[in-house]
């Protein structure tokens, strides 16, 4: 069987795949998270893609409204309007539409607490395994969601918020991608050149098996396009 970490190295990520899990308790054996207030939730991705398993609480996740919103995060009384006010700010700015707010997607459940870490040595069972990629990278690990029956062929894509990706993978129980977000970029370092592949964290480890096929595979079609090329060559 293959491993998280394998594959990474398999196909050249930057980043390693990162696992999430929702919580009533706090995960036995983690670290509660404890190196200070973050400007949202999507930078725990950042920090676990450092190598460290760690759970939050819902207030650590309070600064980001939209992002709480898209986790069923409620704010509590006192920072209630910060929901309204960020969107509104949207508005104005021409970020975002009033319209397309009831679009976002919601995680089913309010977790009480989250856990984030390197899906290889996580520590606890993932709900999602976000992979940070670039579009070939996410080709083949969306190809191999398909081949282990974790998706369909035509993909669940989320834009803004790029934490959303979570929301819509648990609602499908499918594998789905993100474009990112301008925040999700700036607080967890993503480059311009990837993406996010979500994947139920059950069925993770399918996944990473069928990689290895698909990856043999799609060397084995890249020499049959390039011949078929090569025939048509002017």
């Amino acid at each position: 069987m293959a491993q998280s970490r394998d594959v990474q190295v398999m196909l050249g990520l930057s980043k390693p795949p990162i696992a999430i899990g929702y919580f009533v308790e706090p995960p036995v054996g983690v670290a509660k998270y404890a190196a200070g207030e973050v400007p949202a939730g999507c930078s725990f991705w950042q920090e676990a893609q450092k190598g460290e398993s760690f759970y939050t609480e819902q207030s650590d996740h309070y600064n980001c409204a939209v992002g709480a919103y898209s986790h069923n995060i409620p704010l509590p009384a006192e920072r209630e309007a910060e929901l309204g006010e960020t969107i509104g700010f949207m508005v104005e700015k021409n970020y975002l539409r009033e319209e397309e707010v009831p679009m976002i997607p919601v995680l089913p459940e309010s977790p009480r607490f989250v856990a984030y870490g390197p899906a290889a040595t996580a520590g606890f069972e993932p709900d999602v395994v976000t992979v940070a990629a670039e579009p070939v990278q996410a080709m083949i690990l969306y190809e191999a969601a398909l081949r282990a029956g974790a998706g369909s062929i035509t993909p669940k894509i989320v834009g803004r918020p790029g934490c959303a990706v979570e929301a819509l993978t648990m609602g499908s129980g499918e594998a789905a991608m993100s474009l990112g977000c301008k925040g999700n970029r700036t607080f967890t370092g993503l480059v311009d050149s990837e993406m996010y592949v979500s994947v139920p964290g059950a069925k993770w480890d399918a996944v990473v098996d069928a990689v290895v096929d698909i990856t043999g595979s799609n060397e084995s079609m890249g020499e049959y396009y390039a011949g078929q090329k090569e025939k048509f060559a002017h």
